[in-house]
Formats: structure tokens, sequence, C-alpha cells
């Protein structure tokens, strides 16, 4: 499952990928959610781009998300503290057409 309950919030697995025209989110493949960010994959900028597109998208600090595996990968496990599965879905289907 791409998407899991987790202590205090969620993990999600998801794939990025760096240098592209525009930040957004295209679905899901490979049992992950595909996400493609404008910042190049250098000196961890593409890490922080993610973090701050997941704050913005869903509405929350850029300190409850995390980068908990993957940093140096394309494949990451991002964890995000105060959201439940349902309200990340809710969320993401108003923002995305998925």
């Amino acid at each position: 499952m791409w998407i899991n309950s987790c202590k205090d919030g969620i993990r999600l697995s998801a794939i990025i990928q760096p240098r592209s025209s525009k930040n957004e989110v295209i679905g899901i493949f490979n049992n992950a959610l595909k996400i493609r960010l404008t910042s190049p994959p250098v000196d961890g900028a593409a890490n922080k781009a993610c973090i701050h597109f997941f704050s913005k998208l869903l509405g929350v600090s850029p300190s409850e998300i995390s980068i908990v595996q993957g940093l140096s990968s394309k494949n990451k496990t991002i964890e995000i503290i105060g959201l439940n599965e349902k309200q990340f879905r809710e969320i993401l289907k108003t923002k995305i057409f998925y």
C-alpha cells in the first residue's frame, strides 16, 4: 500500500521527479504517489522543495512533514503528522484529479 497510518499521522511512498517544468502531483505509479518538482536534486534542494510542496498542498506546517527514508533517492517515504489517511485522500481529491 502506498499510504499507511503511523503513530501520529501517515506515511506514504512517493516517487520524486526533479527538474520538472512545474511542481505537481501526477498520480499513483508503481504503488507510490508520483510528484514532479522544479528543483534540481543537488544539495538537498529537491528534498526541501518536496517538504514545502506537501506543506502548501496539504495546508500544514513544514515542520509536520519529514522524509524518513530515501533522502538521496527518487523513491521516498514521507511522514506527515496530524493527518489521517482519510483526510489526506480527501485533500488529494480536491487538489488533483485522482
